[in-house]
């Protein structure tokens, strides 16, 4: 049975203001660029530049002329004349978007003497343009040519084909009706896999590193050796089970060090040396830059983080000459006011929002270089206090999520490095004395250990396990195995090499 009631809800909800500054806060250095242009592109009232001053117009005045137009919206004075010779502001002649003649716009600056310079534009294949390029130069039918172009175009970036053989057959026939067998496909896949990065075309690893290493032969026991090692022997390779690889083949340290380093030579990804070339270098550019001085410490915002905006002048001027004539104009002119106020507001926000982030911004930087002083003197890891979004939050008396955005994707300068500032971030444990310490302190000397160990007989989980206990810190070898794969390093047995 449906009815109808009355209800009283309160609700938290936040103001379009308050969501620009949280999409601002998180909002790295390169990207906050990005963003203000696209705000001056939308809004004119907006500009670059130091701001002149200019007087706030009179809300008041405003205020009065929005009760005016709420009322007369639909009452349309279309007899009024627009060009009143009363008026020394036309309103219509910003409105109205009559062609301006191109004598207007021409410049006419140039001499003959000028020196013209043309920059060229550097252009470069795409790793498949590369590959069909090699393509042309065979002699090779149209049916196959075709089976061809399609076989190069499931090879990816990195130079391995991503369909098997029969998934290629059925693509073929579906798409292009192209009748072929698998006999056919192989062939001209063995024609690709000729074709310059070696090792393109390969299906997995394994075949990759066998194509390089073929095109070597030459009679080199080495080469040989190698070969044998990829292909009779790729699984244990790669666990490194040196003793059952020596042991099958009777090979003595030193050859089979030759040729674990001449495979080691190759490369697993071949599409990546046309890929990586063309691709344009990216810079990390810091949000925060520390420098210390005698001891002192001293937080900036990156100049770039702090721009100069004001607002445009013109429009200033525009909205005050509106406000002068509030009753006189017509419904057009009461339209064309409430744009520039609607633009001046927005343009106001915006500026007091990016105000808003570049306090928010330092005053968090500030507390975490308190927090974290020691460490910014000395640049020793294991100085690093455990420190939490919490802690922050309780000094700078803001949310969690604000510093979190403020942590998420920025970049601070020290005099040690630029590194992510969320990676200050970490947990806490206690040591043999009941001190607490910050797991940072931990994986460093866990790296340290890993780093300085004997590549012959790496150190086990056990062993680091024990090696942390002597040091004073109490760690079940679960934890060292996770900080150990946080780290990005494998097991002993991968570790092991041959000395």
């Amino acid at each position: 049975m449906l009815k109808q009631r009355l209800q009283q809800k309160l609700l938290q909800k936040l103001s379009p203001q308050q969501i620009q500054l949280m999409k601002l806060l998180q909002l790295p250095t390169v990207l906050l660029e990005q963003r203000i242009k696209e705000e001056i592109e939308e809004n004119p009232a907006l500009e670059e530049g130091e701001d002149d001053e200019i007087e706030d117009v009179d809300d008041s005045q405003v205020e009065d002329f929005d009760d005016e137009f709420e009322g007369d919206v639909d009452d349309r004075d279309f007899d009024e004349p627009e060009n009143d010779p009363d008026n020394e502001f036309d309103i219509s002649d910003y409105i109205e978007d009559d062609e301006i003649p191109n004598y207007k716009l021409a410049s006419h600056n140039i001499s003959a003497d000028d020196e013209h310079k043309e920059i060229p534009i550097s252009s470069s294949f795409s790793f498949q343009e590369y590959l069909l390029s090699q393509l042309g130069l065979r002699d090779l039918s149209e049916q196959e040519e075709l089976v061809a172009k399609h076989i190069i175009g499931n090879i990816d970036d990195a130079g391995y084909l991503q369909r098997d053989i029969h998934s290629l057959i059925d693509d073929l026939a579906f798409s292009l009706n192209i009748k072929t067998d698998f006999k056919e496909v192989l062939c001209l896949l063995r024609i690709v896999q000729e074709f310059d990065p070696p090792g393109v075309g390969a299906r997995d690893l394994q075949e990759c590193l066998l194509l390089q290493i073929r095109r070597k032969k030459n009679g080199n026991k080495t080469i040989d050796d190698a070969a044998l090692l990829l292909e009779k022997n790729f699984n244990d390779f790669t666990k490194k089970h040196y003793h059952k690889i020596q042991k099958k083949h009777n090979l003595s340290d030193e050859e089979l060090k030759a040729a674990i380093d001449e495979i080691l030579k190759l490369n697993p990804k071949p599409g990546n040396t046309l890929t990586e070339a063309g691709r344009s270098a990216q810079y990390v550019v810091p949000d925060f830059i520390i420098t210390a001085f005698n001891g002192d410490l001293e937080v900036t915002l990156n100049s770039r983080n702090a721009p100069e905006l004001k607002i445009n002048r013109t429009y200033a001027e525009m909205l005050e000459a509106m406000a002068e004539q509030k009753g006189k104009g017509n419904t057009r002119q009461k339209e064309a006011m409430m744009f520039v106020k609607q633009k001046l507001d927005g343009a106001k926000w915006f500026i007091d929002a990016i105000r808003q982030r570049q306090n928010t911004l330092l005053v968090t930087m500030e507390a975490i270089l308190n927090f974290q002083k020691e460490y910014f003197l000395t640049g020793d890891e294991t100085k690093i206090r455990p420190m939490i979004l919490k802690d922050i939050a309780d000094i700078v008396n803001l949310d969690i999520s604000t510093i979190s955005r403020v942590a998420n994707s920025k970049y601070v300068q020290t005099p040690y490095g630029t590194f992510l500032l969320k990676t200050l971030f970490s947990e806490s444990l206690q040591n043999e004395e009941g001190e607490e310490v910050s797991t940072r302190e931990v994986k460093k000397i866990l790296q340290d250990c890993i780093g300085a160990e004997d590549k012959a007989k790496p150190l086990t989980d056990e062993q680091l396990t024990k090696i942390l206990k002597d040091k004073g810190y109490h760690i079940a070898r679960r934890t060292v195995a996770k900080y150990r794969e946080q780290l990005n390093i494998p097991v002993a047995r991968l570790r092991k090499e041959l000395v």
